[in-house]
């Protein structure tokens, strides 16, 4: 014979006395303790890029000797490396090198995109930025350069992009 549960209202008491518990535990981890992301006053800078550097060389002919030395099938007439640039990146805050940092290229062979991440908290208020970007170890200085003047309201985030159609560097 199949057992019998309790369906009393000694029963009914005790799961509805357990789902208040349950509840109230809810409700009190829901509100303590208390989680605040920014102090006040303050303001977050976020610097984030995928972007693929250039080739780090350029093209090369292959002559007709050592074409002969290939197999058939491995004949070309150019061999091109895949190996792309590190993205160097650096971040000037009100006069101040605040970040600089080079990305390496991912992939095995190392021809893909370069990405990166960083948050910077600040205090809130007007702030002068000077975002570098390399992106070809052949070129000397930096290829794109932005300078703008911000002002920052509290809790506020001010995302630094960079989208080569869009002309480079940009600010969101």
């Amino acid at each position: 014979m199949a057992e019998r549960m309790a369906t009393g209202p000694l029963a009914w008491a005790g799961q509805a006395l357990l789902y208040g518990l349950f509840a109230l535990v809810i409700g009190v981890f829901s509100r303590w303790p208390p989680y605040q992301v920014l102090e006040p006053g303050q303001a977050i800078i976020k610097l984030s890029f995928n972007h693929q550097g250039k080739v780090v060389a350029d093209c090369q002919a292959v002559s007709a000797e050592e074409q002969a030395k290939l197999k058939p099938t491995m004949r070309q007439t150019r061999i091109c490396p895949r190996e792309r640039s590190p993205i160097t990146v650096e971040l000037d805050l009100d006069g101040a090198t605040t970040l600089h940092h080079v990305a390496q290229p991912s992939g095995l062979s190392r021809d893909g995109a370069s990405s990166y991440y960083h948050r910077l908290l600040v205090p809130a208020g007007t702030h002068q930025l000077t975002i570098r970007l390399k992106d070809d170890v052949r070129s000397p200085g930096f290829d794109y350069q932005r300078q703008a003047s911000v002002t920052l309201a509290p809790a506020q985030i001010l995302v630094i992009d960079f989208d080569p159609a869009k002309g480079g560097i940009t600010l969101q």
